[in-house]
């Protein structure tokens, strides 16, 4: 009968019930607890092994660069960023208010790792999103217009909860680069937050971009709700002893 059993919830692919059936049996057994109770708990064990797959495969979707996590984030070696503010930014209220985050300041200070342990959180916490080095996701979006794919493309993309766009600095464009690009930022705006990182100053996208009125719709709606964080502290990235185990991710 237990092996039968078993047989069936492997057939209906449940596992997380077919992987514990054994020890919940036993246990409600010994404890002369009703038939009910095998039920509930082999639904319980079901119902997370599902939530554990679903984030593990939203996690491995997301394309994150490193492990690197809001708690093991070196505060103490950039007091430059707030604790307070990034872990308050980690309750996801910024998700549920559609508000973008843009990083800024000079390579090695942290700031791809502010954004990665964010959008860990975010999917840790069920939303969708996925992290892109900004020269990728712009060849992406440019390879996309030659098979005429970019419409579907920019759906998807316009779609995630949370996008994280790394390094957007000193960029290799083209025109139609720079279109798609900010089609996507004008279809994602008031409806899902984009965490941005760069080295630039606002004032110097206008030289990134070169074209001053769509940089200017840009900024109007990228900081229409936002919050920007400048980092001006040390660079992580300094060779030291104690830094060795615990390096930080780019940015």
């Amino acid at each position: 009968m237990d092996s039968e059993i078993t047989k069936l919830l492997e057939q209906l692919k449940l596992r997380g019930m077919s992987a514990t059936i054994e020890e919940i049996s036993a246990s409600v057994e010994r404890d002369g607890e009703p038939p009910l109770t095998l039920l509930k708990k082999l639904l319980q064990e079901e119902w997370r092994y599902r939530q554990e797959r679903s984030m593990h495969n939203r996690i491995q979707h997301a394309k994150l660069p490193t492990a690197w996590s809001i708690e093991s984030f070196p505060f103490e070696q950039q007091p430059n960023v707030s604790p307070h503010q990034i872990r308050s930014l980690s309750g996801l209220d910024f998700i549920r208010r559609c508000e973008n985050i843009v990083l800024i300041g000079p390579p090695g200070t942290g700031k791809s790792g502010l954004a990665t342990g964010l959008l860990r959180e975010a999917l840790i916490n069920g939303y969708r999103g996925r992290f892109y080095n900004a020269q990728d996701l712009i060849d992406e979006l440019y390879a996309s217009l030659a098979d005429q794919s970019s419409a579907r493309l920019l759906k998807r993309l316009a779609n995630y909860d949370l996008i994280v766009i790394d390094e957007l600095g000193y960029l290799n464009l083209k025109p139609e680069q720079v279109n798609a690009f900010f089609k996507l930022m004008e279809m994602r705006y008031n409806r899902k937050p984009t965490i941005l990182t760069t080295n630039l100053e606002y004032e110097d996208w206008y030289e990134l971009f070169e074209k001053k009125t769509l940089v200017d719709a840009l900024l109007d709606r990228l900081r229409h709700h936002c919050t920007t964080i400048h980092i001006k502290g040390p660079s992580l990235r300094r060779p030291s002893e104690d830094k060795q185990e615990s390096k930080p991710p780019d940015g």
